[in-house]
């Protein structure tokens, strides 16, 4: 990741507006900041969200608060907690997430 023309900032996550990504089941709230071609997310997964689509988007993901439970298309199965990561590259890993409890995450793509 080359970030570049990006000034400094400091975002107040509570200001950016909150949208709103239904699951297969549960919601995903998302709040999202665009730098250049580089996403920068806090998200909200509900209790019992189930991700409707398997990513094959890379990822930097940081666990804020709550589970999330990480399934890989090989069978593949990881569970963050608060202050777990994990990385994943572009079409690397297809992945999909869910929670039973809900989780917060930040998210870099």
């Amino acid at each position: 990741m080359q970030m570049t023309d990006i000034p400094f900032g400091v975002t107040e996550w509570s200001d950016i507006e909150r949208t709103e990504h239904p699951g297969e089941t549960g919601i995903a709230h998302w709040r999202t900041r665009q730098f250049g071609h580089i996403r920068v997310r806090m998200v909200e997964y509900s209790p019992d969200y189930l991700a409707d689509h398997w990513c094959s988007k890379g990822h930097i993901l940081f666990c804020i608060d709550g589970e999330l439970h990480t399934e890989l298309a090989d069978g593949r199965h990881f569970l963050l907690t608060p202050g777990m990561s994990y990385q994943v590259a572009d079409n690397a890993e297809a992945h999909r997430s869910s929670t039973a409890t809900g989780a917060t995450l930040f998210i870099v793509d």
